[in-house]
């Protein structure tokens, strides 16, 4: 067995580079300034390109969001979204009805299945201050035999998503699999990571300055990779510094070790690959290119449900708490 647990290191593009069978993961962190009446930017949009704006121009940008900033109504089929917000709100709503405000630590697991159009706007709810907003967003695809399911979203809220801290400084949270005798709420029922075999694993790691935790071995055949988005890594003789990820054998312990002087923030994807073939169109994933073309055919259709919301980026009101409303009626908000 290889002593060194780092395969590879590579600089992070936008999006990051990810493994099979995570499609895509972005890493958004947006300075917003205080926000309007219409919980937009009070210092306004002028000199944005609406629609193209990743320019992270001050510090923050709209993306698609013309008055809020966000992701208008679009749509998704094939695969499973997973919304891990650090700080913040979004604001989901879909074409299946349902509704939801969450952040702070929430995390929204939606299997996009057959089809569904959604809207994630961000919300800047403080007047008196700036709103930090930072987020992952990650794509899981679905098993073939699994890609034309019924719409699905799960919420795991703040505080029922396990982790700990140790006395050397690291601090763990456990959103997907298994680690340290911790398992997380479990993800929608027909999830890869829903499968004991796929062995999906999702974690966030902060190491105080000169901190050290050590990432245990998974299962033979699980692929892991490891992103540096504050400070810098140590693993053995490698250094991993912001801005860069590495590919890391499975099942291999990672002894992790923080740069002086900073806290170092570290996110780790890890699954068993699913192997099959996979075709993506923007927001469609499939297997091949007839069902690419099928899928663009049922959107053009309105086969992705019915859009119920009044304009194409709703929001909720500034003073709504988080919650979330499923297509079933059944309305759930956080224990505290």
């Amino acid at each position: 067995m290889p002593t060194d647990p780092i395969i590879g290191i590579f600089k992070l593009q936008k999006p990051w580079q990810t493994i099979d069978p995570f499609l895509f993961c972005m890493h958004h962190d947006d300075r917003y300034p205080q926000g309007n009446d219409n919980m937009g930017p009070v210092t306004g949009t002028a000199g944005r390109d609406i629609g193209s704006d990743f320019s992270g121009k001050d510090g923050w940008s709209m993306y698609h969001g013309p008055v809020v900033p966000g992701f208008p109504r679009h749509p998704h089929r094939g695969f499973e979204t997973i919304t891990i917000v650090r700080k913040g709100y979004v604001d989901h709503s879909d074409s299946m009805g349902a509704t939801a405000r969450y952040g702070m630590g929430d995390v929204q697991w939606m299997t996009a299945g057959r089809g569904i159009e959604h809207a994630e706007m961000f919300p800047l709810t403080r007047r008196d201050k700036d709103n930090h907003l930072e987020l992952f967003q990650i794509w899981l695809n679905l098993p073939r035999t699994d890609k034309m399911v019924e719409p699905y979203f799960t919420m795991l809220w703040a505080d029922d998503i396990p982790g700990f801290s140790t006395p050397e400084g690291a601090s763990v949270s456990v959103i997907a699999g298994e680690l340290d005798g911790l398992t997380p709420p479990k993800p929608p029922p027909s999830s890869w990571a829903s499968r004991d075999e796929a062995q999906v694993g999702i974690f966030t790691v902060r190491l105080e300055p000169g901190a050290s935790w050590t990432l245990p071995p998974a299962a033979s055949g699980v692929e892991r990779m490891i992103y540096v988005f504050e400070g810098a890594l140590k693993v053995g003789d490698r250094r991993i510094s912001a801005g860069n990820g590495a590919k890391a054998h499975g099942d291999q312990d990672v002894p992790m070790v923080g740069a002086e002087g900073e806290p170092t923030e570290v996110l780790v994807l890890q699954a068993r690959p699913m192997r099959e073939p996979v075709m993506k169109y923007g927001p469609f994933v499939m297997n091949n290119k007839a069902e690419i073309v099928q899928a663009i055919e049922d959107y053009r259709a309105g086969k992705f449900g019915v859009w119920p919301w009044g304009g194409n980026d709703p929001t909720h009101v500034r003073e709504e708490g988080r919650f979330a409303k499923h297509a079933d009626g059944r309305v759930e908000r956080p224990k505290v």
